[in-house]
């Protein structure tokens, strides 16, 4: 089969098309003939080698979910998983190829009428925004605060925290990206560093931060008392070192900041918010934002533009 394999760390040109035995799936897998495939931040992350420290190797095939067909079963999964149509998370590699290999309790049925494309452009982000607000144990009423909004997680949360919250504010880089995520339920847009030119909330009881990075303790500055920032990304890299000196500064306003991975949620809940949120995109309630479809070999390219901060919400690869 066709896959995509990361030959050198750095650069989207370390990427390259190789040709591997089609799996086998081992007792307790399943088989997926891939119809989807999500880019996700992270992919960039792993392929640029600022993860090698955590046992990624050259050779690693990247992505870490897909949509498709069930075709084969291991041992111990029932058959009548053949033939159904599936979201599956595949781990932290193994999805950008023809045919994936996934955990068969990480996989989830999907609607008639929901694609594999849309599948892919919310089945992980939706389930990272929906669990990082609880993480933040936002309630009605309050502000937040989206940081990195652009991108499939920041999309997906503001348009969850829209439901209840008095006010969404958002970051991004254009005015155009700022009326797209208007449309979407934010109701501040602001320039990169949390700054606008229209009067927007003194500070916010909730900042979800998929971005991170060097500018990340500043936002503690715009955290109201009892304030709560949670980083459910680092797409921009690491924060300073010395980040939570910020926290301690400002010791009596009682801030809390936390980083949340869907890692730390059960099985059973991340498949349930899931069936959940395909139901209701299927129903047209949640909207699924793709930004392109490229083929599984245009991998460089897709990966130019997430490197490019070209891409607002998915961009989704297909064998």
């Amino acid at each position: 089969m066709k896959a995509i394999a990361i030959q050198t760390y750095g650069g989207p040109e370390g990427l390259a098309v190789v040709d591997l035995p089609a799996p086998a799936p081992a007792a307790g897998q399943v088989v997926i003939a891939t119809e989807a495939v999500g880019v996700g931040g992270v992919d960039t992350v792993i392929r640029s080698g600022a993860l090698a420290a955590y046992g990624f190797k050259e050779g690693h095939i990247p992505g870490s979910e897909v949509a498709g067909t069930v075709t084969a079963v291991g041992d111990g999964v029932d058959a009548s998983w053949i033939g159904g149509r599936v979201w599956a998370f595949t781990g932290t590699g193994g999805a950008y190829v023809e045919q994936a290999l996934a955990p068969v309790e990480e996989i989830v049925p999907l609607p008639v009428n929901l694609s594999a494309v849309d599948a892919v452009t919310l089945g992980s982000s939706g389930v990272v925004a929906h669990f990082g607000l609880r993480h933040a144990h936002f309630a009605p009423g309050e502000t937040v605060l989206v940081r990195g909004a652009a991108g499939s997680i920041g999309i997906m949360a503001v348009q969850l925290a829209a439901r209840g919250a008095a006010a969404v504010a958002v970051t991004t880089s254009s005015a155009e990206r700022g009326e797209q995520l208007r449309r979407l339920g934010a109701t501040h847009v602001l320039d990169r560093s949390g700054d606008g030119g229209e009067p927007a909330p003194a500070g916010y009881d909730v900042i979800i931060d998929v971005v991170a990075g060097k500018d990340m303790p500043s936002f503690f500055d715009r955290l109201n008392p009892n304030g709560r920032m949670v980083a459910v990304g680092a797409v921009a890299g690491q924060p300073p070192a010395d980040f939570g000196t910020k926290i301690m500064a400002a010791f009596q306003k009682s801030m809390s900041f936390a980083a949340f991975s869907a890692a730390t949620v059960t099985g059973a809940d991340r498949r349930a918010v899931r069936s959940e949120q395909f139901a209701a995109a299927s129903r047209g309630e949640i909207e699924t934002v793709v930004h392109e479809v490229l083929p599984l070999d245009a991998a460089v390219l897709a990966h130019q533009k997430m490197d490019a901060g070209e891409v607002f919400g998915r961009i989704v690869l297909t064998p």
